[in-house]
């Protein structure tokens, strides 16, 4: 069965889905970064962690068949498909109101991190801090030669790119379409958030094939 959802342009939204459940997001424009959470449904105090994925996958941009872990390190999401160039960010933090302060706005700007704690709440859960380590699916942040030094570059997905998630635990899966409008990460020239759309596929036996890792293992 499915279910479509739109999220508009800087806004989040928060899905509870039963494991193997699967989400595809889609980058409907082509040019929007989606900061994504995960939570274990039944303790939010398991969620998912980029710290601890970039160790179980041994990448810095986790690819199809990759599984994102827990701060328990267990498995909570895999990327079963990736029609998009495939860049996603793990390093950069979701942007909250310090963040805008920082860059120089005055005034109340909308946010991730608050995008994070208002979906939710939409199921009635209070989280004690936002979790500024988010997965930044279709973020274009760029390792250079020197092997030490980040650059933030405009995202390279085209319209309709889409990255499919199953749920390996009963979770709370939240999207976030990123209002960052200053820095240039959104791919258009103009650097106007867009919407994006989640399509939800319950009891979906495509993706079963695809195993989960095992966590690396040095030799």
């Amino acid at each position: 069965m499915e279910n479509k959802f739109k999220i508009p342009a800087q806004y989040g939204k928060a899905f509870k889905v039963k494991a193997k459940t699967c989400l595809k997001l889609v980058n409907t424009h082509g040019t929007q970064v989606v900061d994504c959470w995960a939570f274990n449904s039944s303790n939010v105090s398991e969620f998912m962690c980029m710290e601890t994925s970039r160790v179980w996958n041994q990448r810095l941009n986790p690819i199809i068949g990759d599984t994102f872990v827990t701060n328990q390190r267990n498995p909570i999401l895999t990327i079963v498909e990736d029609s998009s160039p495939g860049i996603h960010d793990t390093f950069m933090a979701a942007c909250d109101s310090k963040r805008y302060q920082l860059l120089g706005v005055k005034e109340y700007h909308r946010n991730c991190a608050d995008n994070l704690i208002e979906a939710m709440l939409d199921f009635g859960i209070a989280l004690d801090n936002p979790i500024l380590a988010s997965f930044n699916i279709f973020m274009n942040i760029e390792v250079q030669d020197d092997k030490k030094t980040l650059k933030t570059k405009p995202t390279k997905c085209r319209p309709g790119d889409y990255i499919n998630l199953r749920a390996e635990m009963d979770s709370f899966v939240v999207f976030s379409a990123c209002p960052q409008d200053i820095v240039k990460i959104q791919g258009s020239n103009d650097n106007i958030p867009k919407s994006i759309n989640v399509l939800i596929y319950e009891n979906n036996d495509n993706f079963n094939s695809i195993q989960i890792k095992n966590s690396w293992i040095p030799d």
